[in-house]
């Protein structure tokens, strides 16, 4: 029989499910050398639900709170309520009663106790629940105390502790709550300790809070805290705050708020030698518990007192390094345009294809970039990179260097500027040769064709063997010096155009009209040939009448008993048949592709039926490449009138041939890893249906929870792998709650980088210009790509867009994303559609509102917000 009652030092490790997380972490730090506790015992769930377990009204309304949405705030609102109405109503179980009157007789039935809420589902490491359920102070008494349990329990089911557990998919009826009675200390002083900063997660900075009296002032807002910052045992920082009161313990129970002197108002809370004191017992918790922790503390008579400690959820997971020295790591996610977590079999073929020093963080990869850093050389090499690519993350680069002594300076290692000085001597010898682009194309489609034949007859072990082989002729293509040389060359020639034309002609960025419609975009022309799809089903209604309605992907076979369903059928497969291996978070060889369901493709044809005339693709293409061709002729009749005109016209014309013959090509190495992913995954699905079949796997798509040498051994041995499979679904959950930084230490502090803009408009918001123009309309804030409901003219809001979100970019008439550089997928793809686009603009799907309307300065780089 589980245990009504349990004394703090009573309570092990294992007996979360009876005692909550407070109660468990209350237990645990009892029982801590040198950290005082107030007593008390907790009342566990076990008293909890011999309430509930016989009552039927109250598991009849919680059959209804199950079958709610998060955002059926009405219904949850009325059903919660009558819950706690009920558990208010209902009689405390006499045992219960008994076990509580026999401990407070144990701990002294005449003093004063706070009566607090532990569930089951709080105080965990990746969900804190704070604040969640009520606490109850200084009562006293054995009737009072236990009619304040009931009201704990009865907070289980707060409106906010129910939309919570929805967010975060906590079961209601698998969550319980034990409630903790302790006994009450009167501070003169209390507050909360981080033991990492909670705004940089520096896990090396702890930060105290601290104010006169309870604690609960400061949860409530009513006052302002001072706020103290250690580092290795010195105080680096103090902000004293203006005290004016305090919230303090009556004798005879409950609470009042009292003014403070003026003359202690703005004195320190804590002296300095109480704050390392303090610091060091946070050190102390933290080291117990294994991770950093969030610390209720109290102060009485020179004493400190913990009341309660939890995890810190909401730091983002440190790199691994190998070494105790510090390391700078980039996300390797902001600079592929996709932030979302990478599932394991994901990340590590993505390790496998790449020549980068790379750590996995929070189901995403970070590339340490610190020995580039040390170097002179290698480090300008890539601060330019990173002006391309994203420059807030070169701006908290550039702050980490200021700092002078996170990274030891390294000798100049007079490597990282020659593949520059080799790019411009291969540019010389092919510059007037366009047919080298069709010839690494026909190479890397000869390879690809090749690896899918040989791929056929491989399985089991084998099959690994010959996909880790063929892995090295993927990185054979796509690190192929000529390959890099020719995106460089239009790249290079793209900053050149820019320059020179805006100091001789003060024409600025014009290298973005003249990358329109350029040949050789396979990720561009994916676009426009869905909008000839559309060409191919617009005739016929009832084939766009039944698309309307289609919800299943096996919507393809039963085309064909329509009118046109037999060419609308040809048209979807040849389609997919080129570009079918793609898909939003197409990094990721775990994402679902649009050949495996082609359903995601429907919302894209008819949005394209509908928002275009017939031809419209073809339409688009060729008016971008007359507006290139224009603006190629403008400038160089403009160049011809100036001093040594001709020669200038001259360099020019050989800079446009560039970005026109090369440019295009940036998208296609991508393209050939994509399509060589695709093959490997239809390769390892056979075999996860043979694991299946064989009962040692229990659905094909959990091989995605494991790394490529795990899925090699779980094949070569048939021995199952549930309990990593199920740890690695859990832990994806999380990830898929965090944000990743830019860049991140190994002291876990994420820096964060600053556009230097002045003379912003007012209500406008900073961001990188990468395709000229201005445009105003309505914003649609799209988080996902299947939700895009576009209309012709619409401005696309969204946190990042790879490949895979090009044919929503034929409808949009601007771009803002929340990373991206001058030269990631979506700045050169709206370049060539003529779309004004601002990227890296922070927070811009939570800043900018759905449906509101905009402006977006595609030219300076902001957006006004109308």
């Amino acid at each position: 029989m589980c245990s009504l009652v349990l004394g703090f030092q009573e309570i092990e490790k294992t007996q979360l499910l009876l005692v909550g997380g407070k109660g468990l972490h209350l237990g645990e730090l009892s029982k801590m050398e040198g950290i005082q506790v107030p007593e008390g015992f907790c009342v566990t769930t076990a008293g909890f639900q011999k309430a509930i377990e016989q009552n039927e009204s109250y598991h009849a309304l919680l059959d209804q709170l199950i079958m709610l949405k998060a955002e059926d705030r009405d219904q949850i609102g009325e059903i919660s309520r009558k819950i706690r109405q009920l558990i208010m109503e209902a009689e405390i179980p006499s045992d219960v009663g008994k076990a509580v009157s026999h401990s407070l007789t144990r701990f002294g039935e005449e003093h004063a106790y706070a009566v607090r809420s532990s569930a089951t589902a709080e105080d965990l490491p990746h969900a804190s629940f704070a604040g969640q359920q009520d606490t109850y102070l200084n009562i006293i008494g054995k009737e009072a105390i236990l009619q304040h349990i009931s009201k704990c329990w009865a907070s289980l089911f707060t409106d906010r502790a129910v939309i919570y557990r929805m967010q975060n998919g906590f079961d209601h009826r698998h969550v319980y709550l034990a409630v903790i009675v302790q006994r009450m200390v009167f501070p003169q002083a209390s507050g909360v300790l981080f033991t990492a900063d909670p705004l940089t997660s520096n896990r090396k900075l702890l930060s105290i809070d601290a104010s006169f009296g309870l604690g609960e002032a400061l949860v409530c807002g009513l006052v302002s805290a001072d706020c103290y910052q250690v580092q290795e045992g010195q105080i680096v920082d103090k902000k004293i705050a203006t005290k004016k009161l305090a919230i303090y313990g009556r004798k005879e129970g409950g609470t009042r708020t009292q003014q403070i002197d003026p003359a202690l108002q703005k004195t320190q809370t804590l002296t300095d030698q109480q704050i390392l004191q303090l610091a060091r017992i946070g050190r102390r918790i933290e080291a117990s518990f294994g991770c950093p922790q969030d610390i209720e503390w109290c102060l009485v008579d020179d004493t400190f007192f913990i009341v309660q400690s939890r995890p810190i959820t909401t730091l983002y997971p440190i790199p691994e390094a190998s070494d105790q020295e510090n390391h700078v790591y980039i996300s390797v996610g902001h600079q592929q345009m996709m932030t979302d977590p990478i599932k394991p079999l994901g990340l590590s073929f993505f390790l496998l294809t790449t020549p980068a020093p790379m750590r996995e963080a929070g189901g995403r990869l970070f590339v340490d970039v610190t020995n580039r850093l040390a170097s002179p050389d290698s480090r300008n090499t890539l601060l330019t990179a990173m002006e391309q690519h994203d420059p807030l993350m070169k701006d908290a680069l550039m702050n980490i260097m200021e700092r002078g002594d996170f990274i030891k300076s390294l000798p100049n290692d007079h490597q990282a500027s020659s593949p520059a000085r080799g790019h411009t001597d291969i540019r010389a010898q092919f510059e007037n040769s366009p047919s080298i682009v069709s010839d690494l194309i026909a190479r890397s489609q000869t390879s690809i064709e090749e690896a899918k034949q040989n791929i056929q007859t491989k399985s089991g072990s084998d099959l690994f063997d010959f996909i880790r082989e063929d892995l090295q002729e993927l990185k054979k293509i796509l690190f192929d010096p000529q390959s890099s040389a020719v995106f460089m060359a239009a790249m290079n020639a793209s900053s050149w155009i820019n320059e020179k034309m805006n100091e001789w002609l003060g024409e600025k960025n014009a290298a973005d009209t003249l990358s329109q419609s350029v040949p050789n975009n396979i990720t561009s022309e994916m676009g426009l040939a869905l909008m000839d799809v559309a060409d191919v089903i617009r005739p016929y209604p009832e084939v766009i009448e039944y698309l309307r309605n289609v919800k299943e992907d096996h919507f393809l076979d039963e085309l064909v008993s329509l009118e046109g369903g037999q060419e609308t059928q040809d048209a979807i497969y040849a389609y997919l048949n080129q570009y079918g291996m793609r898909c939003a978070g197409e990094i990721d060889i775990t994402r679902t592709r649009w050949i495996e369901k082609p359903l995601a493709l429907v919302p894209m044809i008819l949005g394209n039926i509908k928002n275009f005339e017939p031809n419209a693709g073809k339409r688009k293409f060729e008016q971008g490449r007359q507006e290139a061709l224009e603006k190629e002729q403008e400038l160089l009749e403009r160049l011809k009138q100036l001093p040594d005109g001709e020669q200038k016209a001259i360099e020019t014309k050989r800079m446009i041939d560039l970005i026109r013959n090369f440019i295009g090509y940036r998208e296609y190495p991508k393209y050939g890893m994509i399509s060589r992913y695709f093959v490997y995954k239809q390769a390892l699905l056979k075999e996860a249906e043979r694991l299946v079949e064989a009962g040692v796997m229990q659905e094909s798509e959990d091989i995605y929870y494991l790394t490529f040498e795990e899925l090699h051994e779980v094949v070569r041995t048939n021995k199952r792998a549930d309990q990593i499979i199920r740890k690695r679904k859990d832990e994806y959950k999380h990830f898929e709650k965090l944000t990743p930084p830019r860049v991140i230490t190994s002291d876990g502090e994420i820096i964060a980088g600053r556009y230097k803009r002045e003379n912003l408009p007012a209500n406008a918001i900073a961001g990188l210009p990468v395709s000229s123009g201005v445009i105003e309309g309505r914003a649609r804030v799209i988080v996902k790509m299947e939700d895009a409901d576009l209309k012709e003219g619409d401005i696309l809001v969204t946190a990042f867009t790879d490949p895979g979100w090009t044919p929503l970019f034929v409808s949009i008439k601007g771009l803002i994303t929340e990373v991206g550089g001058l030269m990631t997928h979506g700045a050169v793809i709206a370049r060539e559609y003529g779309v004004p686009a601002v990227v890296g603009v922070e927070n811009a799907t939570k800043r900018i509102k759905d449906g509101q309307r905009i402006r977006v300065n595609g030219t300076e780089g902001y957006v006004e917000l109308l």
